[in-house]
């Protein structure tokens, strides 16, 4: 049986190159983390249930759930906007050049 190497990362950037992945899948690696990790960081300050979030996000309790789980595979980038926004947050959006 073949050994696995443990691989440590200290940033988004060095993930996605772990992984494969181009420096623009990084970014939104990394922008979809940010919108989640505010989004449950909103939620538990206001102290909703996951179906009042839905309700204020027209969205079903289920994808809110699975937001709340980090389990956002399957939820796109728009709703994780939406929600945000339901909260009572926007987001603001900073470009840079690449390195």
């Amino acid at each position: 049986m073949k050994k696995s190497k443990m691989i440590v990362t200290r940033n988004v950037g060095q993930l996605a190159k772990a992984l494969g992945l181009t420096p623009a899948d990084g970014a939104e690696i990394e922008l979809r983390s940010v919108l989640n990790s505010k989004i449950i960081e909103a939620v538990r300050h206001k102290g909703l249930t996951h179906t009042q979030v839905a309700r204020l996000a027209r969205t079903s309790r289920t994808r809110v759930t699975a937001i709340m789980n980090r389990n956002t595979k399957s939820i796109s980038t728009d709703l994780l906007l939406r929600v945000l926004y339901a909260l009572g947050y926007t987001a603001k959006i900073t470009f840079k050049k690449a390195a």
